[in-house]
């Protein structure tokens, strides 16, 4: 999307919150930010002065605050997190993705990081301390946990009804993850061939195999290239051993890449 097109918008929004904030109507302020993407919301606190963006700020959606975190810049998001109190912290943190709640963490006091570990079941705790474990700007630091993966014997059938059971995909799923009974990456297949193809051949009939996993300390520069050149919307991520890990999503890069242009 052109330039243009965003700064406008933000200009056009920056000028009404202005006004508003300059009139004293924060009860139309708290509307304007329910009906916006948290993202533009990022955009808009980094914006403003600093007096002007802590009066916007204490308007957002409890339910945003999370989300508005993770797309401020490192400045402005460590400014926030430091005038928060550690039950606000905490309610931010809730219903992060892996990855994202990794990312917001590493810039919580260390006793509200404990705190919110502490409320996880162990499965999704252990999962997050690994993510947490890599440094960010390499693939295991982008990467989130919420992979399905499927064996190559089974039945494309057997894999409808797998999906049924559980009820929902995580999002930008566009593909699902083949490994064996050690968790070696074979290779993918994408969610189309489940509506395509007969039930009755397997993940093996229709998997590709030559798709490479990403390394997970690939370095995330080389990761985003990568999801360029091969036009990617996910990507699976290995230790050396083959062993999934878990997988990273064009959101992720595009995520990554903001902060290291702001």
């Amino acid at each position: 999307m052109p330039q243009e097109h965003i700064q406008e918008p933000l200009a056009r929004h920056l000028h009404d919150f202005n006004e508003l904030l300059r009139e004293g109507s924060l009860a139309q302020v708290e509307r304007e930010l329910r009906g916006m993407h948290p993202a533009e919301i990022a955009h808009l606190l980094e914006a403003l002065p600093r007096e002007q963006r802590d009066a916007v700020w204490q308007l957002v959606g409890d339910e945003q605050e999370g989300d508005v975190l993770l797309q401020v810049n490192d400045a402005v998001r460590e400014r926030l997190i430091r005038d928060m109190d550690n039950n606000e912290l905490v309610a931010a943190a809730e219903g992060l993705d892996t990855d994202d709640l990794a990312d917001i963490l590493s810039d919580y006091p260390d006793a509200v990081s404990e705190q919110v570990l502490e409320a996880l079941d162990v499965q999704h705790r252990k999962r997050l301390k690994g993510v947490m474990s890599y440094p960010e700007d390499t693939a295991g630091g982008l990467m989130n946990t919420d992979t399905i993966t499927v064996r190559a014997d089974i039945t494309l059938d057997v894999v409808q009804r797998y999906l049924r059971r559980i009820g929902e995909i995580p999002e930008m799923t566009d593909q699902l993850i083949v490994t064996n009974r050690n968790n070696v990456y074979l290779g993918l297949m994408a969610l189309t061939d489940l509506l395509v193809r007969d039930p009755a051949i397997t993940v093996a009939d229709v998997m590709t195999r030559d798709r490479e996993a990403l390394p997970v300390d690939l370095p995330e520069r080389e990761v985003a290239q990568l999801f360029e050149k091969r036009d990617l919307v996910s990507a699976p991520v290995v230790d050396v051993d083959g062993k999934l890990l878990g997988r990273i999503t064009i959101d992720d890069v595009v995520d990554a890449m903001k902060r290291t242009i702001t």
